[in-house]
């Protein structure tokens, strides 16, 4: 039970961090030719649980607090739903490159932030 309520815990206050990126670049950026709220908080997701993970294993965190870090805090802020939602979007827009573009850099560039998270940690 207590994992569970870390988690829930966590992955609300991961989800209101979420809200305010989006907030924070409302009016900033158009989204209906490339999702950039997505792409930021999935990338600083990335870069987070990266760096989340090493330090738990550096600094021989407790496997709670460990899932508190990864599967609540970054679970709860980033949105994998979203992304999906957003690229079928863009593809029957008909936004085909931009489509491509934002797959592509998402997994290339959320790959490069986890490595990075584990990197800065050590």
């Amino acid at each position: 039970m207590k994992a569970f309520l870390l988690v829930f815990f966590a992955g609300g206050v991961g989800s209101a961090l979420r809200y305010l990126v989006q907030l924070a670049l409302q009016g900033r950026v158009q989204p209906a030719q490339f999702p950039w709220a997505t792409f930021a908080v999935n990338l600083l997701g990335c870069f987070l649980i990266g760096l989340f993970h090493a330090l738990s294993s550096r600094f021989q965190l407790s496997p709670e607090t460990r899932l508190l870090l990864t599967t609540g805090l970054c679970g709860g802020f980033t949105t994998f739903s979203t992304f999906c939602n957003e690229s079928l979007s863009l593809l029957r827009q008909g936004y085909a490159v931009t489509f491509a573009c934002y797959i592509g850099l998402s997994l290339v560039l959320g790959l490069g932030a986890v490595w990075a998270g584990n990197a800065v940690a050590r």
